[in-house]
């Protein structure tokens, strides 16, 4: 499907099968794509803001520079997905797969990552600010540094990779009002 540049904001497209599919540059702001399959997409700077995408798979799709502020991909397959300079602000990646996936230089303040499979994931140069670290394995994450884990938050069991030591100030405690509006 050929949907670049469109706007199929508000729109309900669960469950469809958009692999493939060129979506570059649309605007798909609150639309549902609840287990819809985007596999080997084009999402290059497209605008999911708002979106659920929950359990969609987005397996090796190219969504360099993809804008998905406080999107829902809770249980969603982002596997070998290159998301390099994407946004994902306040984004929900609790079970999600990110195995292999590139997120070199993406924004990821506030997003959930304490269920996320994150083995092999690129995160080099990735904005963590007040990333919810807590319990997450990173231990096979590459390119992560101990200066990007100043002001997240993580805890004696996050895991991290050999060589890289967590700031001095974890536990992080956020209130439970603080989780509830992320």
């Amino acid at each position: 499907a050929k949907l670049a540049g469109t706007d199929l904001s508000f729109s309900d497209l669960s469950g469809s099968d958009l692999s493939g599919a060129n979506v570059s540059g649309a605007m798909l702001t609150r639309v549902l794509l609840v287990e819809t399959k985007l596999a080997g997409a084009d999402l290059t700077k497209a605008m999911f803001d708002r979106a659920d995408l929950s359990k969609a798979d987005l397996s090796g799709a190219k969504a360099q520079k993809v804008e998905l502020h406080r999107a829902n991909l809770s249980g969603a397959n982002l596997a070998n997905a290159d998301l390099s300079k994407a946004e994902l602000g306040r984004a929900k990646l609790s079970a999600a797969d990110l195995t292999n996936t590139i997120l070199e230089r993406a924004y990821l303040a506030r997003v959930y990552l304490r269920t996320a499979k994150l083995a092999g994931t690129d995160l080099t140069d990735a904005e963590l600010y007040l990333a919810d670290l807590r319990g997450a394995d990173l231990s096979t994450v590459k390119g992560l540094v101990a200066d990007q884990l100043k002001n997240t938050c993580g805890d004696a069991t996050t895991k991290l990779p050999a060589g890289v030591t967590p700031p001095a100030d974890w536990p992080c405690v956020r209130s439970e009002e603080e989780d509830e509006e992320d």
